[in-house]
């Protein structure tokens, strides 16, 4: 499973649409690990475009702080399911939660 999460300043950006990069993380469920971490710039802020470069990146699942309804429609039509609500915290720190079950989202930060 292939994990992306927007970041800024090693930690994720709250405003998913316009982060400046983000943060793929390989884990391997069975074994709850993650087993690479690759950071790639994000292309410029264009509506619509990023569930799509995500979805060519071969992203399973987005946790983000914030995102609006449509991209997360988006998302869903390229198949990447999307948890939104996420803390500030490292990528790592996230990716351990998430697969702990312990993951607690609060409110969608860009619900607009």
């Amino acid at each position: 499973m292939k994990i992306a999460i927007p970041v800024a300043n090693g930690l994720l950006n709250l405003h998913f649409g316009h982060c400046k990069s983000f943060a793929l993380l390989d884990v391997d469920l069975d074994n709850k690990q993650i087993t690479a971490r690759t950071d790639i710039d994000a292309p410029p802020h264009e509506p619509g475009l990023l569930p799509a470069w995500l979805g060519e990146k071969s992203v399973d699942l987005v946790i983000t702080g914030g995102m609006g309804q449509k991209a997360k429609q988006l998302f869903e039509a390229q198949s990447i399911k999307v948890v939104v609500g996420a803390p500030s915290e490292t990528p790592e720190a996230l990716v351990q939660s998430y697969m702990g079950g312990t993951l607690v989202s609060g409110a969608n930060a860009c619900d607009h």
